[in-house]
C-alpha cells in the first residue's frame, strides 16, 4: 500500500511541476476558493492509479465525488494542496495520500514535489522524510516557530484573539497557505506546532499521523483524539499542547 501511494504521488506530483506556471483555467468553488484544471488531472491520475489496483477500496478526494463503496478501507486524497500558492506562482504545494482503514488512518504520503521532499509514515514504524527517519523538536514555547491559520477572513474574533497571544508566547509565527507543508515542518522538527480551525479531511489525513508517527501530538481542538473528519486541529512536538488547548478554550468563549 505504501509503495502504491507513493507511486500515485509522485506521478501527481509530475503533473504539478509540468504545469507550475502554465495554468489553463481556473474556477471559484466558493469565498475565496479556487480551484485550476491542474488540480483536476492530478486528482483524476490518483483515483486511476489506485483504483486499478484496488478496485474494492472507497475513494475521498476534493475535486470529484470520489468512490463511496462499502469498504473497510478508504483514500484520502488532495491533489494538490496549497492550490492558491500554486496558481500565485508560489512553490509551496504538495500532494497529500493518506489510507483509512476501520476509521483509522493507518499510512500518510506527502510529496512536495518543487523541493523534492517525500515524507511518508506507517501506523506504528516512524516518519520519513526521503527513506530517513524524522523526529519532531524539543523546543520549549518560548523558542518556538507557530505555524497558524492562514484563513483569518473568517471566525475573525477568536483567531485574531489567540493570534494576539501567541505572537507574544512564541519565537515566531509563520503561514505557509499549505497544509501538507504546514504539517511535515512540524513532523521533522523545522517548526513546533500548528492551529488550525477549518481544514477538509483530505488537507490532514495523511500530515496527521506523519506528526504522530514522528513522535509528535495531534488532537482537535479541544484537546481530544483526532480524527480527519474533525475541521480543526492542533499539531505540535507535545511539550506544550496542553497550553495551547486552553488558550484556544479561553477565546472559544468569549
Amino acid at each position: 500500500m505504501k509503495d502504491l501511494a507513493v507511486k500515485a504521488a509522485r506521478e501527481a506530483s509530475k503533473i504539478l511541476i509540468d504545469n507550475f506556471g502554465k495554468i489553463k483555467n481556473i474556477d471559484i468553488k466558493g469565498i475565496k476558493d479556487l480551484v485550476s484544471n491542474v488540480d483536476i488531472a492530478s486528482e483524476k491520475r490518483i483515483i486511476d492509479i489506485l483504483t486499478t489496483n484496488c478496485p474494492d477500496h472507497a475513494v475521498l478526494c476534493e475535486e470529484s465525488e470520489g468512490i463511496n463503496i462499502n469498504s473497510e478501507y478508504k483514500w484520502i486524497i488532495d491533489p494538490l494542496d496549497g492550490t492558491h500558492n500554486y496558481i500565485y506562482g508560489i512553490n509551496v504545494f504538495g500532494v497529500s495520500i493518506a489510507l483509512e482503514c476501520k476509521g483509522e488512518i493507518i499510512l500518510g504520503v506527502i510529496d512536495l514535489p518543487y523541493s523534492q521532499e517525500l515524507y511518508y509514515a506507517e501506523k506504528g514504524k516512524g516518519a520519513y522524510l526521503n527513506d530517513e527517519k524524522i523526529e519532531v523538536s524539543h523546543r520549549p514555547f518560548s523558542e518556538a516557530l507557530a505555524i497558524y491559520d492562514s484563513t483569518l477572513h473568517t471566525q475573525k474574533e477568536l483567531k485574531m484573539g489567540m493570534l494576539s497571544e501567541l505572537v507574544e508566547k512564541a519565537f515566531g509565527l509563520r503561514m505557509t497557505g499549505s497544509a501538507v507543508r504546514n504539517l511535515t515542518y512540524i513532523a521533522d522538527g523545522t517548526a513546533d506546532f500548528i492551529v488550525e480551525f477549518s481544514d477538509k479531511p483530505w488537507d490532514f489525513a495523511a500530515g496527521g499521523l506523519i506528526l504522530e508517527e514522528a513522535g509528535g501530538k495531534m488532537t482537535t481542538l479541544e484537546g481530544d483524539d483526532w480524527s480527519p473528519y474533525n475541521q480543526g486541529y492542533i499539531g505540535s512536538n507535545g511539550i506544550f499542547h496542553d497550553e495551547i488547548v486552553e488558550m484556544i478554550s479561553k477565546y472559544s468563549k468569549k
